[in-house]
């Protein structure tokens, strides 16, 4: 059983960071550090650096190969933030840690271009877009000048709308003709690097995450990574 698993994974493309290669031979952690106030799960408490620092220093110590932040809250019902509110609150943290923890790998939660792009300039090495590119047209090419890896999510309406009219039915098929699309978008647009995300929650019924999680390995498309 073991060498069968082992000999699938090999198979997962890997993804380069600046000098860094993300190996996906075997699984990799993502821990995600919240720099909002209105988290569902931790909003306000990283709001420190002191704290900040020593949560990721904890997250890399036990095992965390990528550290995600954060500066827009994606809970259901969420309004987003604006521009230069999301700039404020994740630029300057960034370019701590980024000091502070010069081997790590940071990626950026955020669906705006611009904050893409000054994020990378500030030591940032993946973006990670909740809305697959559906909400700034221009992320993609911002992506490909950037070189650097992509997490496509997929996500049913906007954080404010999503779980009103979550998808109830038919949501392997749905993902898996969104995954194809985009991924052709993308490459069309000269990005190679592209981490698969099938968005857990985000405009979903509690029972179409129960069949996601059953049929992920029918989402892996091209043996690109997955993000669970």
């Amino acid at each position: 059983m073991s060498n069968k698993d082992t000999s699938f994974t090999k198979k997962i493309r890997p993804v380069t960071c600046g000098n860094k290669i993300l190996d996906f031979s075997t699984p990799k952690i993502m821990g995600v550090l919240n720099l909002t106030p209105d988290s569902f799960y931790d909003g306000g408490k990283f709001h420190q650096e002191k704290i900040r620092k020593e949560q990721v220093e904890k997250m890399l110590h036990e095992g965390a190969d990528i550290i995600d932040l954060g500066a827009v809250s994606s809970r259901p019902g969420a309004e987003l933030t604006d521009e230069k509110e999301e700039l404020k609150r994740v630029i300057w943290p960034l370019q701590r840690l980024v000091k502070e923890f010069p081997e790590a790998i940071f990626s950026i939660d955020t669906f705006r271009s611009s904050v893409a792009r000054e994020c990378i300039e500030s030591g940032a090495h993946i973006i990670n877009d909740i809305s697959g590119g559906n909400f700034d047209d221009n992320m993609y090419a911002t992506v490909a000048a950037l070189h650097v890896p992509y997490i496509l999510m997929h996500l049913h309406g906007t954080p404010e709308s999503m779980q009103k009219f979550p998808i109830a039915e038919n949501i392997t098929e749905i993902i898996r003709q969104y995954f194809t699309e985009k991924i052709k978008d993308l490459r069309n647009t000269g990005v190679e690097d592209i981490i698969l995300d099938p968005g857990f929650g985000f405009g979903k019924t509690l029972k179409c995450n129960y069949t996601i999680l059953k049929n992920l390995e029918e989402l892996r498309i091209d043996n690109l990574p997955l993000l669970g």
